[in-house]
């Protein structure tokens, strides 16, 4: 890749970074609308709570994405920026002009995003098997005679 094209993308990235920073800066959580919540309806609560959590979730993924548009400058500085980090191939000029941020080749972003499966997914397959709706037909149901009584 040409010295002229990282240039670019480090400009492109370092201005990308400063908003996000700024942005993070400048993030308020939502404030409760109620000074007291003795008398609150609690669709109220729910609706501030929902707020809160909402501009959380927006602030890690602020977060986060800074942290991927670092570890691109890094690249960028160690030299090795627009080669697959899995592979070692040429990330393809329009894949870093969409992402500038990308470290990887398409192939391998997408079997990353196969490995991030969610966390309850490891407790439920911990669980042992069974038919729950066998066994709770023993106990009968009201198509059963015993419960049209």
């Amino acid at each position: 890749m040409k010295q002229q094209m990282i240039e670019k993308f480090k400009k492109q990235l370092q201005q990308e970074l400063q908003e996000i920073e700024q942005q993070l800066e400048e993030s308020e959580r939502p404030q409760a609308t109620e000074l007291s919540n003795y008398d609150n309806h609690p669709a109220d609560n729910a609706s501030d709570l929902t707020d809160q959590l909402t501009e959380m979730a927006i602030d890690e993924h602020r977060s986060d994405h800074a942290e991927e548009i670092k570890n691109a400058l890094q690249a960028i500085e160690d030299g090795t920026y627009g080669k697959c980090t899995e592979c070692g191939e040429e990330i393809p000029l329009g894949r870093l002009e969409a992402m500038p941020h990308a470290l990887t080749c398409v192939e391998h972003a997408e079997q990353r995003e196969d490995q991030i499966r969610p966390v309850e997914e490891e407790v439920l397959s911990a669980l042992p098997k069974s038919d729950d709706f066998e066994e709770l037909e023993e106990f009968g149901s009201s198509d059963t005679p015993s419960d049209k009584m």
